[in-house]
């Protein structure tokens, strides 16, 4: 077994997303010796944000392309290399201001591709990146799964729509939210979060 493990959390540590996708990890290694890890820590090693010379960079002659496109674009074959030969995507996704931090939209611009991850046909979009699982281990600062505040949540639902884009169908998500609430709300949170992942 393949994991690929993406880090999103900005707080390290103290980051409760990445606790629980570490967690999410180390289950998953537990119950599959053969299991192999590759970490693409999004926040120690920033992906650039998408810009037109990154974007047309595939589509220029290699003769053609700059410094800066031919190093983007060797990064964005690697992070491409990475998601296909994954059995299992981790993914460590807080919410930061209704949505998910941008350094995990920056990898999401990269390998969110027509015509590698995804395709266009005559009856919609088909996904190209099939036969995997992928766990997204959620955390937010207030409660968004019910009441007022749920028309504000664009992260988790974010995530789970760019996946089921590109052909990944089968995932779970394991929530812990309210985690700004207090010291009582979030050791609750993170403990009920946890119980889920040990019986994944």
């Amino acid at each position: 077994m393949n994991i690929l493990h993406i880090q999103a959390g900005i707080f390290g540590d103290q980051s409760v997303s990445r606790q629980l996708s570490d967690k999410i990890v180390a289950r998953l290694t537990a119950q599959n010796s053969d299991a192999q890890v590759t970490v693409r820590d999004l926040i120690n090693s920033p992906i650039q944000h998408l810009d037109a010379e990154i974007l047309m960079a595939a589509g220029t002659a290699e003769s053609d392309r700059s410094e800066r496109q031919k190093t983007e674009l060797a990064l964005t074959e690697t992070l491409l290399a990475e998601l296909f030969a994954a059995d299992v995507l981790v993914i460590s996704a807080p919410m930061y201001n209704f949505s998910i931090p941008t350094q995990l939209k920056s990898w999401i611009d990269r390998i969110a591709q027509a015509g590698r991850t995804f395709r266009y046909t005559e009856t919609g979009a088909e996904g190209l990146v099939t036969g995997k699982k992928a766990y997204i281990a959620s955390a937010r600062g207030g409660i968004y799964s019910e009441g007022p505040a749920v028309a504000m949540e664009h992260q988790e639902s974010l995530v789970q729509g760019v996946l089921g884009f590109i052909g990944i169908t089968d995932v779970t998500t394991v929530r812990a939210e309210g985690v700004n609430l207090g010291e009582a709300p979030r050791a609750k949170a993170i403990a009920q979060a946890s119980e889920e992942i040990t019986s994944l």
